[in-house]
């Protein structure tokens, strides 16, 4: 998968270097400067392997290599689109504004799942201590078999991204000489940089778990889309977003001083649906 997404964003590059290249020749010129748009989406995570450490006052503990998926909510019009349901699936939202002919700026949130995987091995190094539980004891790289009665890990509700993004913009066809539809045809890279704001589902041996909302670390991106406009006002959108998100101040218990950390790369493809619309009058 990364192989995949590192290919379609170097494709994009080029696309966009291209059209830059011929520019008016073959391909519109057209500007989106004083231009807004929203979109709401769908999106399917990937998460590489990543190492968690959880520390409070009886334990100081590493797990390795630890595996993890996201999680994925049946599709149908109910919760997708019902209105008081419409965020229990993944989910993208952004606003942005094009400050110039091509770039625009914009602040999103990326609502992704991540789950560690029950009945996995991993290893472990560390130590618990006054858990009441065979947990108890030191560990030095040892295999460790993880169910539920010793972890349940998860960001379900959700892994939030909340991000700003820098994009670019290229329109590279329009379809109305061709069949009268008017149809254009985009390219989209852009970098982006935000914080994450989990809400982590954690049952470590015998304590309560914490179930709220915590910012927890930062993120960062680079992605890479094509985007169909219909009509001038309505779009489609697809993207595949490659980044780093690290967390070193997750809450996991009910004791505040409870923490895990953790740091990994993620993928997300994304399916988009928008609106855009000027702000400005745009000159001829």
């Amino acid at each position: 998968m990364k192989k995949i997404a590192i290919l379609f964003i170097l494709s994009i590059i080029t696309i966009n270097a291209f059209t830059q290249e011929v520019g008016p020749t073959l391909y519109p010129n057209k500007s989106f400067k004083g231009k807004f748009y929203i979109f709401w989406g769908w999106n399917r995570g990937y998460f590489t392997d990543s190492d968690i450490r959880f520390k409070g006052n009886n334990y100081d503990f590493t797990l390795f290599n630890v595996v993890a998926k996201d999680r994925q909510t049946p599709f149908g019009i109910d919760p997708y689109f019902t209105l008081n349901k419409i965020s229990i699936p993944q989910t993208n939202c952004k606003i942005g504004y094009f400050f110039s002919k091509h770039y625009d700026i914009s602040l999103g949130v990326d609502h992704m799942k991540y789950v560690m995987q029950q009945n996995q091995t991993v290893k472990i190094s560390g130590y618990i201590s006054n858990s009441g539980t065979v947990y108890d004891g030191t560990y030095n790289n040892d295999d460790l078999y993880i169910t539920r009665s010793f972890l349940a890990f998860e960001h379900t509700n959700g892994l939030n991204y909340i991000n700003t993004e820098l994009d670019r913009f290229d329109n590279i066809i329009n379809l109305k000489k061709l069949t009268h539809l008017n149809i254009d045809i985009n390219t989209t890279i852009g970098v982006g940089a935000g914080a994450l704001l989990p809400r982590t589902d954690a049952t470590l041996l015998n304590y309560k778990r914490n179930d709220q909302f915590h910012l927890a670390g930062f993120g960062l991106d680079a992605k890479a889309g094509l985007n169909i406009t219909f009509f001038k006002y309505f779009f489609l959108q697809s993207e595949i977003k490659a980044g780093y998100i690290n967390m070193p101040d997750i809450r996991t218990t009910e004791f505040t001083t409870d923490k895990a950390q953790q740091h990994f790369e993620f993928i997300q493809t994304n399916f988009l649906v928008g609106v855009i619309f000027p702000l400005i009058k745009q000159k001829s």
